[in-house]
């Protein structure tokens, strides 16, 4: 039997095969719209649209794990991909999984789901609460899991924090072109907001843990050293000796001011960036290390210096590509350029 990951091609999805790799001898198949960027050993590439119920119906033949990786993420706005690829594509493949016996689905959901949060750390009980329309889609991807819980599938719903790690871009690669140049680094208000990331290798354990644990739950995943966004860009800048500083600018007009230059198409800043950039938010992992054995390697300090260095030595070939994953590729600055003159 197989283990199959969707969007293998991706960011997290390259990463976890690889892991996966490294601890499994059952076969790995990686099913997605775009090739891998290399070929990996032990890893058999199935081309396929998330969107197309019988290539997911073949995909799923002889499987027994599933983790379920594409997404639209929000740096797309695409309402009509967040519904086609987020929502549908997830009920194809849990309907795919369902049908084909497939033992376990790990569904790789978001922390989007809890929106802006009431109260600080987030649980596993804590209600979602999306409040933008990526986070509202991967909820109702929750929401087909659970259905499809009900009719017998075992499905575990993992939800990370933000992702970062060497190789995540997206629009860190924005803040680490900035670092790089020694130009100035924003924080909304003084930057006191307590803010949790995970690294994509603590993310991957967790999934593949998930994986092989029986019964139907969900785990949130994210660093267990943290602080708040200030000190971890300050560590930043600390680290790369540019000369950038962290200033502080007036929260509630940068705010209103972001948002706007979102939907004019003036930023690649999405509206959930908008919205939690100067947000307190942190789970609470306890569950998640209880249940699966699992500990976080990585400080949320450790983990941005990661992805820098990893920046800095592959700079070259990052700017050079295109038609990646949006987390893997260069993102245009837009009105950003602007911003980062005037800090």
């Amino acid at each position: 039997m197989a283990i199959l990951v969707t969007g293998g091609s991706g960011y997290f999805g390259s990463l976890l095969l690889a892991r996966l790799a490294e601890r499994t001898r059952e076969p790995l198949w990686n099913f997605d719209l775009a090739e891998p960027d290399a070929p990996m050993q032990g890893v058999e590439f199935v081309l396929g649209d998330i969107r197309d119920p019988e290539a997911l119906a073949r995909a799923c033949r002889d499987v027994s794990v599933v983790h379920h990786n594409v997404a639209q993420v929000p740096l797309a706005r695409d309402l009509k991909l967040f519904e086609s690829v987020n929502v549908q594509g997830t009920e194809n493949l849990l309907h795919a999984a369902l049908l084909a016996g497939v033992r376990k689905v790990v569904y790789t959901s978001s922390s989007a789901v809890y929106g802006v949060p009431r109260a600080n750390p987030i649980s596993e009980a804590t209600p979602p609460a999306p409040a933008e329309p990526y986070g509202r889609a991967k909820y109702e991807g929750e929401r087909r899991c659970q259905a499809y819980i009900e009719q017998g599938l075992d499905v575990t719903i993992v939800r990370p924090r933000t992702i970062l790690g060497h190789g995540r871009l997206g629009v860190f690669q924005i803040l680490f072109e900035w670092v790089r140049t020694g130009a100035n680094v924003p924080v909304l208000g003084n930057g006191g907001n307590v803010y949790q990331f995970v690294h994509a290798d603590d993310l991957a354990e967790a999934c593949i843990r998930a994986g092989e644990r029986q019964g139907s739950t969900s785990y949130n995943v994210g660093a267990d050293r943290y602080g708040t966004m200030r000190e971890m860009l300050e560590a930043l800048c600390a680290h790369a000796k540019t000369g950038s500083r962290v200033r502080s600018v007036p929260a509630w007009p940068t705010v209103s001011l972001m948002k706007a230059a979102a939907a004019l198409g003036l930023s690649p800043l999405a509206p959930y960036h908008a919205l939690m950039y100067g947000r307190s938010m942190f789970f609470d992992v306890t569950k998640t290390k209880s249940e699966l054995g699992w500990k976080p390697r990585y400080s949320n300090q450790e983990m941005i210096i990661d992805s820098y260095d990893w920046y800095l030595r592959n700079r070259d070939s990052v700017l050079a590509s295109h038609g990646g994953s949006r987390h893997r590729s260069p993102v245009p600055l837009g009105i950003l350029d602007l911003v980062r003159r005037l800090l």
